[in-house]
């Protein structure tokens, strides 16, 4: 790196900081696009070459992009043993050419739009300018840190899991940037999430000339559709959603075949049990039809416990060092990598990026007034865990 962008600089620079996240944010990373990804890989690989940091970049499979590994070099630190895992996704929902239409890069008061800037591009950034900022102070972290760059965290880190895991348990403490929630808020829990698919199979028929030949495998799939949305259950922390469903191939035709998804959200391993049994064994309520039911547990629950907690103090004493006080978000339904690791033991603080709000949609926006104490959090965390 460049000495004039080494200098010993005591202050967080939140132009600087924002300046960094637009670079990150103006390559446009879908996830399914893995040569869009992977641009946004080179970018980040290069700056962490320039860090001195030890790089593997793992190629991507099934259409997705690489993921990228930057370790601080032996010897670097003041300890060695397991370190801090830091966790982030350069993928984003929005597909190529948001940044020409909707979600183009703008700062409008306290707020700064643009494609994956809140979910979340700025946490990824946050964490690589925390270790940038120390090592141009001339300061040492005092256990070994590992970054670790997700390209498909957005639909379930299928090629990535179980780099993650492995990541994981040979590491002290996971420390995740996904973004921060309302106000000076972080993640210490999240619901399990569970994917299904239903596949109904029924017999084609002409609707007019013979339709009490035909069986409707859609008219099967809707009263399927009521038994699982009314699963739910708020005061029990389960939600079952059918979000998606195809079939027929005519209005003429009785529907001989339908398919859908289903997404179920559970806030713990218990109730994960329970309901993938129940989704598992689900039968036909009508006729002579038949039902396929495949799927799982995608993210497992995060739970809050003692080494959770003891974590989460441990940022909230942080932040009251800039006057702020840090809170948690109890049980928040949406998943991310660390649900992994959070199942395997490893105290795991997720919700560090920038606080803002809009994600997956078309406001999708950080706030400029949290970079600082955000960045300063993340910062003061690599500095003093042990």
């Amino acid at each position: 790196m460049a000495a004039e962008r080494m200098k010993n600089e005591p202050k967080i620079d939140a132009e600087e900081v924002l300046g960094g996240i637009v670079e990150w944010v103006s390559i446009e990373s879908p996830s399914h696009d893995a040569k869009s990804v992977n641009k946004v890989v080179d970018h980040v690989e290069g700056q962490f070459r320039d860090l001195g940091l030890k790089l593997e970049r793992i190629p991507g499979r099934d259409g997705f992009g690489d993921i990228l590994e930057a370790k601080t070099p032996a010897g670097w630190s003041q300890g060695e043993g397991k370190g801090i895992l830091i966790l982030a996704h350069l993928d984003t929902v929005h597909p190529l050419g948001m940044i020409e239409k909707e979600l183009k890069v703008r700062r409008e008061g306290d707020s700064i739009f643009g494609p994956g800037i809140y979910d979340m591009k700025a946490g990824g950034y946050i964490a690589y300018y925390a270790l940038r900022h120390l090592i141009r102070q001339g300061k040492r972290t005092k256990l070994p840190v590992t970054f670790l760059f997700i390209p498909e965290e957005e639909v379930g880190s299928p090629t990535s899991r179980a780099r993650i895991e492995e990541a994981a348990r040979g590491h002290k403490y996971a420390l995740v940037m996904e973004p921060g929630r309302d106000g000076d808020k972080v993640v210490t829990s999240r619901k399990g999430v569970g994917r299904f698919t239903l596949s109904v199979k029924g017999r084609a028929a002409h609707s007019g000339v013979r339709h009490q030949d035909g069986r409707s495998a859609i008219l099967e799939m809707a009263r399927q559709i009521e038994r699982i949305e009314g699963k739910t259950d708020y005061a029990r922390g389960i939600t079952c959603n059918v979000g998606l469903i195809r079939g027929g191939t005519g209005v003429n035709v009785t529907p001989a075949e339908c398919v859908a998804d289903v997404d179920l959200r559970v806030p713990s391993p218990q109730l994960a049990e329970e309901m993938t049994h129940w989704f598992l064994n689900l039968e036909p309520i009508g006729k002579d039809v038949e039902l396929t039911v495949e799927g799982g547990m995608n993210r497992p629950p995060y739970q809050k416990d003692a080494g959770i907690t003891a974590l989460f103090e441990k940022a909230q004493a942080i932040y009251r060092e800039i006057g702020k006080e840090l809170h948690d978000v109890p049980l928040t339904g949406g998943g991310s990598d660390g649900n992994f690791t959070a199942a395997l033991g490893i105290p795991t603080l997720d919700g560090l990026g920038a606080d803002g709000k809009g994600a997956h949609a078309i406001d999708e926006q950080i706030y400029y007034s949290s970079l600082v104490p955000r960045t300063y959090l993340c910062t003061r965390l690599l500095e003093t865990l042990e």
